[in-house]
């Protein structure tokens, strides 16, 4: 952090007017904004809930208009913050948005959305998953680089056209891309984002426009393809409060992959482990992996996409242990950090893999085509600590068959680095030590929205490296 008495009045002058930068996260917890100065330095971190809409089932949307409404009261309070700190003369000079990837809005011709959000984690679409032609469920996996299933959007969107959404002259932008646009940016889809849609062929950088075909639109659904980064325009919405007036604009990426240049050089040796509603094994490319590769590795739902680093390509390996972590939370009562952390103790407590018996406690549900926690107790003295070790077991037991898939295809990563919001638990850095080698943890509370401050400071001084590769 950088308290503004530190500073002198000169130099604070000097980065509200003309140095302050900031990275927006669209995660599927919560919305947060960090905003750094030139040097990196953090200057604040403000967050509020994903403004989800829950139903029956599993089922999760979220209104453009809510989405809108969360950032604008994010930017409002931020904004009376810097004003507070460093005066009426503050000023953010660029902006850059990541987020979750899948999720995402059609937009009508003129720019209004037609339909929710769907998120990522909502389990609608089976129906249309089975319906698709042979030759192109035989050749999705190969070709996108993503395992097929209901999570990525081209299922969704499959799915709001069978339910009566007409799809002809609209387009669809990935959330962080609509609020860049939102914000008064120009419409663009960004490589990493457009790979989780799975209608980006990896092989030639183009929409699949077979599929396009059997979604019932033409390229002109997707906008131009840009890296991320790219400089986007600037924040000209009138609901944009002054201090971010006039913010060059660009989107960062995909959430997983923006956390893994925020702290600089991203070897090819390391896994990034992204530790969010989902947890995210991260291997760096430079070079994609062939169509056949991509196959198998889809069968373990393993994808081989385009990172945001231009030119290299990124493997991206998912469990859903965070989701079946909040959820193991709320099932024992834990409902806010303080709780979460005497958890963690009463876990620490405990010797690794707890004091019950093989099979006393076990969980399934963490499959990154699963998400359902099924917990089954069959001896006493299962209190929420050896409950939410037996949660953490089943993570590690998920994470191997991964690493074991990818190990067949690419050289064994020699490191670990732990970054997320349940990074910081000493009981998950435990688990995750017996499975992942040399575990180190991230010093930064928000990785994700740190990296897109990165990107975003690119715009301003794109000579200078901070903390970009």
């Amino acid at each position: 952090m950088h308290p503004a008495a530190n500073l002198d009045s000169t130099a604070v002058a000097s980065v509200a007017s003309d140095r302050l930068v900031a990275g927006l996260d669209l995660g599927s917890t919560g919305v947060k904004i960090l905003v750094t100065d030139a040097d990196g330095a953090e200057v604040l971190i403000h967050q509020l809930p994903t403004p989800w809409l829950a139903g029956p089932g599993g089922t999760t949307v979220m209104e453009a208009a809510s989405l809108i409404a969360t950032v604008r009261e994010l930017l409002d309070h931020v904004g009376a913050e810097l004003v507070d700190r460093f005066g009426p003369a503050a000023r953010v000079r660029a902006l850059a948005v990541s987020g979750m990837g899948e999720s995402g809005i059609v937009l009508d011709a003129v720019g209004r959305p037609v339909a929710p959000a769907i998120a990522w984690f909502d389990p609608r679409g089976a129906e249309q998953l089975a319906a698709l032609p042979a030759e192109i469920a035989e050749q999705f996996a190969g070709r996108t680089g993503l395992p097929l299933g209901v999570q990525v959007s081209v299922i969704k969107l499959l799915h709001l056209r069978d339910v009566g959404l007409d799809l002809a002259g609209t387009r669809w932008l990935n959330l962080p891309e609509y609020l860049v646009s939102a914000l008064g940016g120009e419409e663009a889809a960004e490589y990493s984002l457009s790979s989780r849609t799975g209608l980006l062929d990896q092989d030639t950088g183009e929409p699949w426009l077979e599929l396009l075909d059997h979604l019932g639109v033409d390229a002109s659904f997707l906008p131009p393809f840009t890296d991320a980064g790219a400089p986007l325009g600037a924040a000209s919405s009138p609901w944009v409060p002054p201090v971010f007036s006039g913010a060059a604009l660009t989107v960062a990426g995909h959430d997983h992959l923006v956390s893994a240049v925020s702290t600089g050089s991203f070897p090819a040796e390391r896994y990034h482990v992204s530790m969010g509603t989902a947890e995210v094994l991260l291997r760096r490319l430079d070079e994609p992996l062939p169509f056949a590769a991509r196959e198998r590795l889809a069968e373990v739902f393993i994808n081989c996409v385009r990172h945001v680093v231009p030119g290299t390509w990124v493997l991206v390996a998912g469990v859903k242990t965070g989701l079946l972590m909040r959820r193991t939370l709320q099932l024992v009562g834990v409902t806010d950090r303080a709780g979460r952390d005497r958890l963690d103790d009463e876990v620490m407590a405990l010797p690794a893999g707890g004091l019950l018996g093989d099979g006393d406690v076990s969980v399934a549900g963490a499959r990154n085509d699963d998400g359902v926690l099924k917990l089954t107790v069959r001896a006493d003295g299962a209190g929420p600590a050896e409950v939410f070790e037996a949660v953490l077991r089943h993570g590690n037991d998920e994470l191997a068959v991964l690493i074991a898939a990818m190990d067949r295809e690419v050289a064994p990563a020699t490191s670990a680095l732990l970054t997320g919001g349940w990074a910081s638990m000493r009981s998950v850095q435990r688990a995750r030590a017996a499975v992942l080698p040399g575990v180190q943890v991230s010093h930064r509370s928000q990785d994700t929205a740190y990296g897109a401050a990165v990107f975003a400071g690119a715009l301003l001084e794109p000579a200078i490296s901070r903390s970009h590769p």
